[in-house]
């Protein structure tokens, strides 16, 4: 009689171990369906809830995710859908948290929960940092195209135009004032490249703009100055002096620079 072979055997039991193991995780995520179809929409959405306020945001998204796939017109949805942006910005995950952001604010034009949305989309493109090759290198980002900060500088302006008494108005002018002088200051740049090369109507164009767009910036002072050195190399000289008036009504002789707003708190 032959033996049977012990690596056969050990072979055997595992394949058995393996399919036992499968049929368990099948059974659990079964039982997990299962739970989740029983549980209800206010039962999910208080799942999540519990989740998010224990900082557990993973486990606050399944639920979530859950409910908005059971419960498509629940009520308990829509919260959780403002919820979930919080929880995708908590950790770590922005684009998803613009993306459910976005969503809201399409699908719910006329509900007061877009001013928190249009908060968060501020926020979270506010929040965008240089990459670390940027950092490495001491990039200047102020003379970086600002898309992010444009975006963010413009959900801000929407929000304090369309939700005036909201609760994160202030946060958010105090953060349109940073971003403010970042974008002024990035104009200064694009205009003082055109002056330059001697393309002066460019120039006195963005130097205008950024003069209009963003009042109150300290960066302005060197905007009319941009626009008077274009002026008088056109030989436009009443325009230049009406540009120095500005400047001098506005800066005083010797002009000042103002400090940035630092940015501000935690967004909920």
């Amino acid at each position: 009689m032959i033996a049977a072979d012990p690596k056969r055997r050990i072979f055997r039991a595992s394949a058995a171990s393996l399919a036992a193991i499968a049929l368990a995780l099948s059974a659990a995520c079964g039982n997990r369906d299962a739970t989740v179809i029983a549980l209800g929409d206010r039962a999910l959405y208080e799942e999540g809830a519990e989740h998010l306020r224990n900082g557990n945001y993973a486990g606050a998204l399944l639920s979530f995710q859950n409910l908005t796939v059971q419960h498509q017109f629940s009520p308990w949805t829509r919260q959780a859908q403002l919820d979930m942006i919080y929880a995708f910005y908590q950790s770590g995950q922005p684009e998803s948290a613009l993306d459910v952001a976005e969503t809201f604010i399409r699908e719910n034009p006329r509900q007061p929960e877009v001013a928190y949305c249009l908060y968060m989309v501020g926020v979270i493109r506010f929040d965008r940092e240089p990459n670390f090759i940027e950092r490495i290198f001491r990039v200047d980002v102020t003379e970086r195209p600002p898309l992010e900060s444009q975006l963010a500088f413009d959900a801000f302006e929407e929000l304090i135009r369309r939700f005036s008494d909201s609760k994160y108005v202030d946060d958010a002018r105090q953060r349109m004032i940073f971003l403010r002088n970042r974008l002024a200051t990035y104009e200064n740049h694009v205009a003082r490249y055109y002056l330059e090369r001697g393309a002066y109507v460019a120039a006195i164009n963005r130097a205008k703009y950024a003069v209009e767009r963003y009042p109150g910036a300290p960066q302005l002072e060197q905007s009319l100055t941009l626009m008077i050195e274009a002026y008088d190399a056109l030989g436009m000289n009443e325009l230049a002096r009406d540009a120095e008036r500005v400047r001098q009504e506005s800066f005083g002789e010797v002009g000042g620079t103002g400090a940035e707003a630092s940015a501000v708190n935690n967004p909920r």
